[in-house]
């Protein structure tokens, strides 16, 4: 059901994939991590800061920095979704959005449909693949005339703290940390499955077509409400 506007009344909003375009973290994000990753075990090596990242690596990828780099590189290229990858590419990835290096480029729908909903009574939490800490780096260095879009949200879920998000379970984790009843949510993801496994939680979704996003399945407009921007979105 392909719907020029949706209506619901959710209490909780929750975002995955549709605030900016995976280009960003394919093009931008992962070329920059490997770009300064040499250089950056050359220097951090034995500081006792980086050892937690280091000891999250298996045991055959952390014994000379040769070995993790080359590890880092064939996660990346598959696009492997490990914590242990993403903790590391978060660490990176601060540096790079502290030097300005690094700016989220975030569509044009998106501030003003969280502001409106936030302003009507909403939460509005955040459930990526990519670490917490990589999350809230993206959201406070933005592109937005708020630069900062932190303080717009209430809550931060990733594979470790929440689990995979193709997983329903993953979903009741959320559900029962926030301590908030299913029916009173909405997920909005680019990825089907992952909102296929919302709404077997009991969750509310909605599928978003973004920029660049591959064509549909057949089927799938007629199994989920789809819609284009958040302004299509009425709650």
């Amino acid at each position: 059901m392909h719907l020029t506007n949706v209506v619901a009344d959710p209490t909780s909003v929750v975002l995955e994939g549709t605030v900016c375009s995976i280009s960003f973290v394919r093009d931008i994000l992962f070329p920059y991590a490997l770009d300064v990753l040499p250089a950056f075990l050359r220097d951090n090596w034995d500081q006792p800061s980086f050892q937690p990242y280091r000891e999250a690596f298996p045991e055959h990828a952390r014994d000379t920095p040769e070995h993790l780099e080359s590890y880092v590189r064939e996660l990346t290229a598959k696009d492997v979704k490990v914590a242990c990858l993403k903790q590391l590419q978060g660490l990176l990835w601060r540096n790079g959005y502290e030097s300005g290096a690094i700016k989220a480029p975030i569509y044009a729908d998106v501030l003003p449909a969280l502001q409106h909903w936030i302003s009507s009574g909403k939460k509005v939490l955040v459930y990526s693949s990519g670490s917490v800490a990589a999350q809230k780096l993206l959201f406070k260095y933005t592109d937005t005339p708020l630069g900062d879009m932190m303080p717009l949200f209430s809550g931060y879920y990733d594979t470790v703290n929440a689990g995979l998000k193709q997983e329903p379970s993953s979903y009741k984790n959320i559900i029962a940390k926030e301590a908030i009843e299913p029916e009173a949510w909405l997920f909005l993801s680019d990825n089907v499955k992952e909102v296929e496994a919302a709404k077997a939680a009991g969750m509310d979704s909605i599928v978003l077509v973004r920029p660049g996003n591959a064509v549909l399945e057949d089927g799938v407009r007629d199994a989920h409400a789809v819609v284009d921007t958040f302004a299509d979105i009425a709650i």
